[in-house]
Parts: structure tokens; sequence; C-alpha cells
């Protein structure tokens, strides 16, 4: 991306709004839709491919030419820039040529607004007379209507700063964004090199590209283009308000060269609204407002600064249509009448995720990922890459919004871009990466700095011929111990460096001394107590047996250290309902022994010895109680369950066996018996999109965040496990699992014929993952920075120890930084993560990860260097918090904000000067608009009528401890076609948008965002398929919300089912199969998660967001 580089004027997203009407305020404020305003901003719900059948009354067109004309036809009048739509005076500030030609009603003369703001005297250039419809056509009719940028001696019509050519930002395209990526499958149109480095050239395109961008060879340069026919209102100045590149409706014909644009042109339409007096000026370039409304944009935004430019005359409406695949909301029908026929912004013309996640994948999936050089960006998390750590960490470890942060706090406040780390300290790694060496320094223990206490690392300077080295985050000066001294070569590095992997790697271990251990002893292998919930719900399902089936089995793969021959694990059963019961299974007993304790006000555990038992020893004795446990339980009657004393005896049995460990809690109902931390049911909708929503997440009593902070001392973390029929207070229940460092896993109306695949995957993935214990994250950074706040599953008793109870290969902890003093350009700024943990064997150890990130003193560094998916990732957990203490349409304003202020700076500071009307992304953050809104449409931030208060606390805490590739297909799900590719391919078929519009009722397509699949199946989908996949003759015999597809022996049913067992190895949960037909009643909840469309909720589309955030960038800037 070309950071300084101008884009061709593009006309604002709609007409300047006042009060921006019909935005509709449901779609950001979560309130309903019942009031719509008279003029809703453009119900477009994604676009229709095309563009609108007539050209505007009044100009005539040639018809187009049988193809596409040349790409880079280079030919245009000597000294004459070949501006593709503009003629040679309208690229600065007038209206587009076209505009220019009309009369407009005398109540509006032409010259009226003419003024340069002296704002901006580099860029306006005052216009005199407009040029008189002759003149226009005598310009175009000399003019080559190409794509091809032609060296040309600027002209004083063109006042757009030169495309100077930096480096692209992302290593992908170099267009700063006017929307986005280019259609797949096409070429660039040009490429920049050949553009006079004086001139901006904004490109016509060819008819045959009705997609706008036409895409450069994977990463080469993109020209800024700007495509589209006339719309109705809209000059030859660029596409239409709404149309991000260009518009969409039947294919556009490019004039040829020398076509002249002639006849009589139409009366004005009738205004849609009174607020456009003497149509304001436009910012300069004035391709926007300066003209007449379009169908469904409402009037011009109010506080368009007058930059100089002319007004331009309203063009008469096309004939109204209804859009044939309107997605079905809410407001639509109220709607007036006019406001239903509509413009659609072609979806090809705005960045697409998809784009952007190929052109990734082929041009960064095939190279290691070196992790040498200093504030290197990682591929995205969707590419799949191999990393050779050199010296920093993996970005499977750390993730940051920027690999370049400003050097000032002025200059961070400015950019408003958060300065965040998503780390995830014990993530797992492919098979053909190595796990982190583990150092042992014996007893000396690791080496330190002696006044920050930052651990040794390949950043340290070493001086004085090795005897001493410098801290590299504090610059404090230590000795080196005499067993650590070796001499230093040539170039000042130590003859070892290579040896250590503390010297060269950016993630290894040290093997922790007794100093770091609790109590100064070293600990005992860690412990798992399964404590099940023996209610009458519990055992009605089915829930128990099939538990205690499960657990037989499963005991044997409790996870293991190395190449040890069996888990140093122990492990514990407690039942419970009002009651709790616990159990001897003591390797001597013949048949285990019960204890009840029914004095759940003090709770204490009856026993020691037998409790906590080797499972191979009492292996017989385990056998024997999984079998009696639901035999003893089958004729209860006991509806009533507590909560807070049971982890309380898990937590007073680690304690009493001297060891930390993980509760596995199996749990049915709200605790409403009589005991500490009884809940009563405070489910309440009516409290949605009030001040008191925030109540609702937060938890009922103070008693649970006290024994968390008791299990946290103790190092014991709980998993909790959760079958409800009906309300359980989820955001009281999780915070306990919360604040340990745990899970919660919810399964609503648990069945166990269709629910048992999803539990016992969860189960056993749960019980076998590796697990660090009782651990302490801190993280170190260099002078300059610190970090300020922490995110995630994790409790914090001071300002920088994170404290786990229990910290696994999923979760995450993010980390935000502000700055404290100056950063200098030449040193960067250096990340350390230190964790201190118990791993599943007992033994104490240190993981460390090091990030080196570049400074900057340019913004524009800054913007290059960006990483959307972590940014989303801060952003959601950021506002998912926010939720606690704040109204969630304040949460969510305050996101659109962030956002608008990204963006707005970027376009003032980095991008060359042009017209308002075009909304500038940069090249890497180009899908923050899409993503954000995502985020904004989510359950918990705009709920619909059907996702339930328990729903919304538990992806609340899920998505606190996700990691960015989890965030990132969790708001934007993948929406895979599955007979586009042949059968015979044994690639994953690429995704398509999540979009209504991109769905063929004669295919079969797989969505998946990490918790849910679907197979949607299309009404049209041929009867050999029908018959592959699910062994029924035709579409109406398939079973909607079927959960397992038949095991049949052809090609089309084992790559199917391939496909789907290979995405749930991707994912940390079991993703649930629901198969769903076309116009079934399933297909809303399906619907649900096309996220580019408009929800049901009152979410707003993509394209209307994306109109919505231009909105907010233009007040910015103005």
């Amino acid at each position: 991306m070309n950071v300084n580089q101008s884009i061709p004027p593009v006309p604002p997203f709609g007409q300047p709004q006042p009060v921006y009407p019909g935005y509709h305020q449901s779609s950001y404020s979560g309130q309903s839709g019942s009031t719509a305003p008279a003029i809703p901003y453009g119900a477009y719900n994604g676009p229709v491919p095309g563009y609108q059948q007539t050209p505007p009354q009044g100009i005539s067109r040639a018809p187009p030419s049988s193809g596409a004309p040349p790409a880079s036809t280079a030919q245009a009048a000597c000294g004459q820039v070949a501006y593709g739509q503009f003629g040679q005076g309208d690229v600065q500030n007038g209206p587009s040529s076209a505009v220019q030609m009309q009369r407009l009603p005398g109540s509006q003369p032409f010259g009226s607004t003419l003024a340069p703001v002296g704002s901006q005297p580099a860029v306006l250039q005052p216009y005199g007379p407009p040029p008189t419809s002759a003149q226009v056509t005598a310009q175009l009719a000399g003019m080559q209507i190409s794509s091809a940028v032609v060296p040309a001696p600027p002209s004083s019509g063109l006042g757009y700063g030169p495309p100077t050519s930096l480096a692209s930002a992302s290593g992908s395209f170099p267009n700063s964004g006017l929307y986005g990526s280019y259609p797949q499958g096409q070429a660039s149109p040009v490429s920049q090199a050949q553009g006079h480095p004086g001139i901006q050239t904004p490109q016509r395109s060819a008819p045959s590209q009705a997609s706008s961008f036409t895409p450069p060879a994977s990463g080469g340069p993109r020209l800024p283009s700007m495509t589209g026919p006339l719309l109705p209102g809209q000059g030859f100045g660029g596409p239409s308000v709404s149309q991000p590149n260009h518009v969409s409706s039947p294919p556009p014909q490019a004039l040829p060269p020398g076509t002249q644009m002639t006849g009589p042109l139409g009366p004005p339409p009738p205004m849609h609204s009174l607020q456009q007096p003497g149509y304001q000026p436009q910012q300069n370039g004035s391709f926007g407002s300066a003209r007449g409304p379009q169908p469904n944009y409402g009037s011009p935004y109010p506080a368009a600064p007058t930059f100089g430019s002319q007004p331009g005359p309203p063009q008469p409406l096309p004939p109204k249509r209804l859009d044939p695949d309107a997605i079905p909301s809410p407001q639509l029908n109220e709607l007036p009448p006019q406001q239903k026929t509509r413009h659609r912004i072609d979806p090809d013309a705005i960045p697409s995720p998809i784009q952007v996640i190929e052109d990734d994948r082929n041009n960064r999936g095939t190279e290691p990922f070196v992790t040498g050089v200093r504030g290197q960006v990682p591929p995205l998390v969707t590419t799949n890459f191999l990393v050779k750590d050199q010296g920093n960490a993996s970005p499977r470890y750390i993730r940051c919004t920027s690999y370049n942060i400003p050097c000032t706090s002025d200059m961070a406040k400015q950019a408003q871009v958060p300065l965040a780390a998503v780390i995830k300290p014990l993530a797992t790694l492919p098979p053909d990466e190595a796990s982190p060496y583990v150092v042992d320094h014996g007893e000396s223990g690791p080496l330190r700095c002696n006044r920050c206490k930052a651990y040794m690392c390949p950043f340290m300077q070493f001086i004085e011929g090795g005897r001493r080295f410098q801290c590299c985050f504090c610059s404090c000066i230590n000795d080196v111990p005499p067993q650590y001294f070796q001499h230093l070569d040539h170039t000042g590095k130590r003859v070892d460096a290579y040896d250590r992997p503390e010297l060269s790697l950016g993630s290894y271990e040290f093997l922790a001394t007794v100093d770091y251990c609790k109590n100064n002893k070293f600990p005992s292998p860690p412990a798992f107590i399964f404590m099940i919930d023996v209610s009458y719900n519990a055992i009605r399902t089915g829930l128990v047996r099939l538990l205690c089936e499960e657990l037989k089995s499963l005991l044997d793969f409790l996870p293991r250290e190395g190449g040890a021959e069996e888990s140093a694990i122990r492990v514990g059963f407690v039942t419970y309902n009002k009651v709790l019961h616990f159990y001897n299974v003591k390797s001597s007993l013949a048949q285990p022994q019960m204890m009840v304790v029914s004095d759940v006000a003090d709770m204490f555990v009856p026993l020691l010895d037998g409790f906590l038992v080797n499972v191979n020893e009492s292996r017989a004795v385990i056998t024997s109680l999984l079998d009696q446990i639901p035999e003893m339980f089958a004729d209860t009657r006991e509806t009533e369950t507590v909560f807070v004393p049971v982890i309380q005896a898990g937590m007073e049995a680690l304690k009493a066996a001297e060891c930390a460990g993980k509760l596995f809690l199996f749990h049915t109902s709200l605790p409403i018996a009589e005991a500490p931390g009884k809940l009563k049911n405070r489910d309440d909708r009516k409290l949605i999109n009030t001040d008191k929503e925030k109540t609702l997440f937060q938890p009922q009593t103070g008693a649970y965040q006290t024994l968390a902070k008791e299990c946290v001392a103790q190092g014991c973390c709980i998993d909790l496990f959760l079958f409800p029929n009906q309300y359980v207070d989820v955001a009281t229940l999780s915070v306990v699992p919360q604040l340990t460092g745990g899970s919660v896993y919810k399964y609503a109306c648990f069945q166990v014929e269709n629910d048992q695949e999803r539990f016992l995957s969860d189960l056993r993935r749960d019980v076998q993952k590796v697990v660090g214990f009782d651990a302490v994250m801190r993280v170190r950074t260099s002078t300059g920075i610190r970090a300020v706040d922490f995110f995630g599953a994790f409790y914090m008793s001071n300002t920088t120890d994170v404290e786990l109870a229990g910290l696994d290969g999923d979760k995450t902890v993010t980390v935000e930084f502000k700055h404290d003093d100056r950063l200098n350009e030449e040193s960067g700024a250096l990340l350390q993560c230190a964790l201190l943990y118990t791993s599943c064997a007992g033994q104490r150890r240190l993981r460390i990860h090091n990030l080196a990130l570049n400074c900057c003193t340019q913004l524009a560094d800054l913007y290059r260097n960006c990483e959307t998916d972590t940014l989303i990732n801060y952003m959601a957990k950021f506002a998912y918090r926010g939720v606690l203490n704040s109204p969630v349409k304040a949460v969510r304003d305050t996101l659109i904000t962030q956002c608008a202020q990204i963006l707005a700076c970027y376009r003032k500071n980095c991008a060359s000067p042009s017209s308002a009307g075009q909304l500038i992304l940069p090249e890497c953050m180009k899908l923050l608009p899409v993503y954000l809104n995502c985020v904004l449409k989510s359950d918990v931030l705009q709920p619909g009528a059907e996702v339930t208060t328990d729903d919304r606390a538990y992806v609340r805490q899920l998505v606190t401890s996700m990691d960015v590739a989890e965030t990132n297909v969790f708001f934007y799900p993948r929406l895979l076609p599955l007979t586009k590719s042949p059968i015979e391919s044994t690639t994953e078929p690429t995704a398509v948008r999540a979009s209504e519009e991109r769905l063929s009722n004669g295919d079969i397509y797989l969505l998946e965002n990490g918790l849910n699949l679907f197979l949607w199946v299309g009404a049209s989908v041929q009867q050999g398929v029908v018959q592959s996949l699910f062994s029924v003759s035709s579409f109406s015999q398939i079973t909607s919300g079927l959960s397992v597809l038949p095991v049949l022996d052809n090609p089309l049913s084992k790559k199917v089912r391939g496909l789907i067992d290979s995405l749930r190895a991707q994912r940390s949960r079991y993703m649930k199969l629901i198969v769903v037909k076309q116009e079934d009643k399933l297909e809303m909840l399906f619907k649900h998660f096309l996220v580019e469309d408009k929800s049901l909720s009152g979410g707003a589309s993509y394209v209307d967001f994306l109109c919505h955030m231009h909105k907010e960038i233009r007040q910015l800037l103005s």
C-alpha cells in the first residue's frame, strides 16, 4: 500500500446526510427498528450484480464495444493525462464532467460556492467559469478512455498528490484502499510504475470488468481505480456515493475513445428531502454531495466543508425497482415507497475478507516465516505457514496489533490504534515445529537482570569481553557469573550464542529452582477431581450414565510429560445434589466407600487417604464406583443443587493434599438450594437496551469472586460443563472458571442421542490437554512503554502479575501497552513474557517468549505494519469487558468512534489529499470495517430475540480468552461451497463471502465459526448429489436439522465427511453439525451467521456500515 498514494476521488457515500437520516438507529444502538426515519440510509442488503439498466436520461452513450478496452492503452493526447473517466478540469474540485454539462435550475447559479478553502491551498484549484457542455464534450472527444496510466506533466486541473511509490504495506497491494480487494482472477489494470510520478490517474474500467478493481497478479501493485457507469445524479466523476468503487447494475458501458456525450439533459429529480439548500458544496473533488440524491440515500451530510467545489445539478431518478434478493429486514415495510428502490453497491468493489485471505495464502503460505528480523508482520492467522525461530517468538505465541509502534504517546493518541499483544504462552505447535527447548542452569537458576529481573534473552548486550552484560530492558549493567562466562567474537557476540537457546531463540524454557516454588519446596504432581451433579435432571437425561461410562476409558489418557509411561496426575470423585458425597477409592479396598457431607454451609473434606489416587493402582475400585453411581441415584427425586460448596470441597481436598489441580464440574441447574452462593432466577429481557442491561453480565453475589480468589491461591482451576434446560445464570456460575483460568462448556437442552458426540469430544480434549498449574505470568517491556491492561481468564492481585490457577494451550492473555516515555527508532521496543508454572508431572518451569518491535516517527509506518485480526481480537475483548460496566449502546458507540478515529487519522496524515467523497482505507486495515461490524452485530452487543441471557454471558466469557485465529472465524464465519471443486480434489474449497447473495440454490455449503457447523442444502441441488450425501432420492426427503451424515461409500460422501472432520480438528471445541434446507425454518438460524447481510436484530449490512463509517470519518475530518 502506498501510504502517500492519492486515490482518485470517489463520491461520498450518499449525499451529505443530516443526522444520517435513516442510518437505522437500531443498527447502532440495538433498539428496535420500529421508528425508521423517513429516509433510511440505503436499505441495501448487499449488492445486486450488474449495473443500472438504463443510463440516466439525457446522456446518450455509445453501445459497449465488443470487448474490454486493453488494460493499458496508453495513448492520450500528447501532454494530456488519460484520466479515464474525468475530463481535464474535473478531477480537481468541480463536479464530474457530466455534471458540469448540465444547467442548474435558475435558483442555483453555477458558480455559487467556488471559493477554495484556505486550509488546503495546495490541493484546491479555484475554477473559472465552468466549462460549457460543448467544451466538456470536446474534452471527452479528445480523450482516450482506457485503463492506462500515461506519463504526463501535471496539469493544473489535477490537484491530487502523486502516487509516490512506497512499498506496499502488507506485501500485498499498494492501493491505499479505496475499497479494496480486487475480485479474483483478473489482471491488474496497470502497474503503478507506469504512472507519472506527479500524477494521480483515476481509471475507468472496461465494460467487461464490471467489478471495478481489477486484481493484480498476486502481490503486485494496485492502481486506484474507479469504474462504473453513470448513476442517476452522478457525473463522470466516479462512482456514486454509495458505490465504493463501483456500482452495480447491468454492465457499464465505457465510452469508447472519442465518444461524445450529447443529447439534452433531463430535468432535475424531485428532492428526497429538504436538506439540500442550494446543494452544499462538496469537499475538494466534489464527486459526491454535489449531486442529486441517489434513490434511497437520504440528503446531504450536514457538515460537508466547502472546499471550493462546484455544485452539480440533480439528475432524474432511475426507474424504481425492488431488490429481488433483499434480505427481509424488519424496517423495510416502514420505508416510504421511493426508498425501497435502491442502488446496490457491487459487493466485489468493497474489500473482501476472502480475497485478502486468499492473497495472503498465495503470497506467504509457501515460504517459512523466519523470525530473525525485528518488527516483521507475520502472515495472517488463516494462512498455513511454517515458523523458524531465529530470535523472536513465533506468532503462534504472540501476535501484536502493530509491529511498528509510535515513538511518542502523542503520536499514539493521534492514531488511536491500540497497542496490544495477544499472548498464548502454552500454544500447541504443529508437528513440524519444535517445542521450546528446556534449559537447566542447575542450582544457580536462570540468569536475570539485577534491577528489572528480566531473563537472559537474545537481545542482552555482552560487554567488557563477556564479563558483564547490559540489560536490554532497563539498561542496567550486570556481572556475568563465572560459570556462565564465555568469550565474545569479533562482532561482540558470545561464541556459544548458537548453542544456547536463551541467546539465540525467541522462545525457550528454564527449569525453575526451589526459589520459584511455593513455600520454598518443589510441588507435588497435580490432581484431577471429577464432581458430578446427580440431581434428577442429570439422571433423567442419561448424562450421569454416559459420563461414568466414558470416564472408565478416559482416565487412561490423562496428560503426561514427554516419554512418561503413565501420568503422574492423581484422581478423585465427588457426586452432589443438595449434599455432597465423597468416595474413598483406595486400591486396598474391595468396594468404594461413600461419605456424605450434608453441612454445606461449613464445607470440609471427610477423608484424606484414599480420596486422591493413582488411576492404575486403584483401577478396579474406580471402575466399580463408576458402575455404581448411575444405579445408586437412578430413582432420585432431588431436583435442587448447590454449587459454591462443591468447589470449596474440591479446593479443600487439594489444599489437604498440598498440590495444585483441576476440578471438572458437571452441573445442570440454577443452584437454588440453601447454601453459600445460592442464586435466584433474575433473567429479565426487559433490561435489554436499558442502563441496567449491564447487571445481566455481572455476578449476582460476591461469594463467587471470593471463592475464585481462594482457588487461585491454592492453584485450583475449574472447568465447568453446564447442561441447562432453562436459565442457570451463566454470568455468575462462570466467574470461578473465568478467574481460575478454566473453561466453560454449555450444552443447552442436552439429549444423549443428539449431543453425546459433542460433549464426549469436548470432555476428552479437555481432560487430555496439557495444562500448566499454579501459574504466574509477567510481561516486561523495554523503557518507554509498559503493560497497563490485561484481558483473559485469570486473576490479578496486583497491577503486574497475571495469576492463573491453570493455563492450557488454548488460552490467551491479551495485554495492552501505553507509553511512559519516548521510544527510540534505532533501539525499537522489546517485550518479554515470562510464565512460571507447574507442569503435569509436577516440575516447576519458566517459559520465556521475547519479541522485538520497530518504532516509528511517521504515522504511515504504523499503519503499514498493523495486523487487523489482532486489532479486532483486542477490540472485541475490550468491548466485551465494557458491557460489565457500561450500557451496551455506549460500548458500541465507543468502538465505532475509535474505528473512525483510526481511519480518519490515516486519511488525514497518510493518504494523499483527495475528495472527501472517497473512503480511503489503509491496505493493512481495509477489513477493519467489515470485521468491526461483525463484532457490533454479535450476540453480546446486539442480541436477536432468540438469544438468551445465558447465551450472551457464555459467549462473552468465551471470547475473553480466544486467540486471534478463533476470533477471526468466530466473527466472520467461513462459508465453503462443496460442489464447486472437483470431487477428487483433496484441498479445502475456497471460501465465499458470508452473504446470502453468495448462495446458489443448486449448491451445498458448509458454514463454520469455531462453535457451530451448518450444512446448507439448496432447493435445486441435483438429485445425484442428494442421493450421494443423504441416501434419499429427493430434496424434500432430507431431514432438516439432521446432525450426522450417513456413512456412504461414494467419493462425494467421503469428501464431505472428511472435510467436516478436518474442520473439527482445527478447532478447540467440537462443532455439532446441523443440516439446513433452503426455505426451512432452521434457515433463519443459519442466516444469522451470514454476517455481511443485515441482521434481524437490526445489525447493519457490511455496505451500510461502510457508509456509516465513511460518514463518521468525514465528520471527524471536517
